[in-house]
């Protein structure tokens, strides 16, 4: 059962799916329509379970708002327009998704995507060295047997599935469907992924729970650029897990505005975008060396995140085609978003396995290649950077969000 939120465009956080307005923005004279959006999978119960972060906008009485015809979202002409970026890699690139439970019907789905935005058709693949093409594979990497249907994460899946294609057209994308949504199910199935040469893996699951990120070897693959959802809960609200792993890229999340040509105009911190400081693990060198580093008030742990993009299930929702969940085209956001698409930008560079941890990559850039985010908020919170965004690297937005690839 989809869980019903209601949100503003303006620095909104969700606290265990209830949205809380900030006093600054409540303050302010104008007021944007209110965007419906429910978490298609429930936040865990328990400890050592996660959830996937997508969010899908409603109605008012929160049913999804789904179409036979394509809605008005984000697609491949905004999003490579937007960040300026190329649609293809001139080196074979895998790009592995990790999600929980199947999507039975992604192969069709995705079909229907490319039919519908003109792009080129991608074939099955049938050979473990097979380029351009789709694999769905079980958490042990095998075809089948497949894990049992779950409406919520099918979402999430032809999110993912999605996502990744339409920014890197060629890259070969392996589908890895986890037995279920336990860490340590998860864990495995990233460890199956990397071993089975993925170039870069996108997870779009967490957990604020902090006894979980128990399975933190999992996602310590030196060479492979492992990006993670930040969390959709906003600041102050739990570290989110597996995000706050100094191995793994995090990815914030943004609210992009485009130009009629669609071209990149501005970018603000999507309200709800989870970001904190790690007391458990220690920030990279490439982290602390950042000028504003002192003034984020971490300490010596790990901040996150590293870079984003966008986020809002408002302006900036994707147009995603899932026939299994609902049954049609939807509009949907979160930083389950975010992460498949820095994911395929990464996978565009072809760079990941130059670097021990890629997400040192982004730091190392002077800053022509990332649109330096210095407005919005996520929270309350001091000092400033933890929450807000400014000149420079802060907790929300990293370092940034792509203009092209080379800080990739």
């Amino acid at each position: 059962m989809l869980r019903r939120l209601v949100m503003s465009s303006v620095a909104v956080v969700l606290i265990a799916g209830v949205p809380v307005a900030h006093a600054a923005a409540s303050a302010r004279a104008h007021v944007r329509p209110v965007v419906h959006v429910a978490r298609t999978c429930p936040a865990p119960k328990v400890a050592g379970v996660a959830a996937c972060l997508a969010l899908v906008r409603t109605d008012a009485s929160g049913r999804p708002l789904v179409s036979a015809d394509l809605p008005s979202g984000y697609g491949p002409a905004q999003f490579h327009t937007g960040y300026d970026l190329p649609t293809t890699t001139s080196t074979p690139q895998t790009i592995a998704i990790v999600d929980a439970f199947s999507e039975p019907n992604i192969a069709s789905d995705l079909a229907t995507y490319n039919a519908t935005f003109g792009l080129p058709a991608f074939k099955k693949c049938k050979k473990p060295a097979q380029t351009n093409c789709l694999a769905v594979l079980n958490q042990d990497g095998n075809t089948s047997p497949l894990p049992k249907g779950n409406v919520g994460w099918g979402v999430e899946i032809a999110l993912d599935v999605e996502t990744a294609h339409e920014i890197c057209q060629n890259c070969r994308i392996d589908l890895f469907e986890a037995d279920s949504a336990s860490f340590a199910d998860l864990g495995a199935t990233v460890d199956t992924a990397a071993s089975l040469g993925a170039d870069v893996i996108s997870n779009s699951y967490g957990s604020n729970k902090s006894s979980d990120c128990k399975e933190k070897p999992a996602y310590d693959h030196p060479g492979v650029a492992i990006t993670v959802s930040a969390g959709d809960s906003g600041f102050g609200f739990g570290i989110s897990c597996p995000a706050n792993l100094n191995t793994v890229v995090a990815v914030g999340g943004t609210t992009l505005h485009l130009n009629s040509d669609n071209t990149w105009q501005s970018e603000t911190v999507w309200g709800g975008t989870g970001s904190g400081c790690s007391v458990r693990n220690p920030a990279q060198a490439w982290q602390t060396a950042e000028s504003t580093w002192s003034a984020i008030g971490c300490g010596t742990g790990r901040g996150f995140n590293d870079v984003s993009a966008d986020a809002s299930p408002g302006a900036g929702a994707a147009a995603i085609y899932d026939s299994y969940g609902q049954g049609g085209w939807e509009r949907v956001g979160g930083t389950s978003l975010a992460s498949p698409l820095i994911a395929a930008v990464f996978a565009l560079a072809g760079n990941a396995s130059s670097f021990p941890y890629p997400a040192q990559s982004v730091y190392l850039d002077s800053g022509a290649d990332l649109h330096d985010i210095t407005a919005g908020t996520n929270g309350i919170c001091t000092p400033p950077l933890k929450c807000r965004a400014g000149s420079g690297y802060d907790l929300p937005t990293g370092v940034g969000t792509p203009k092209g690839i080379g800080a990739f």
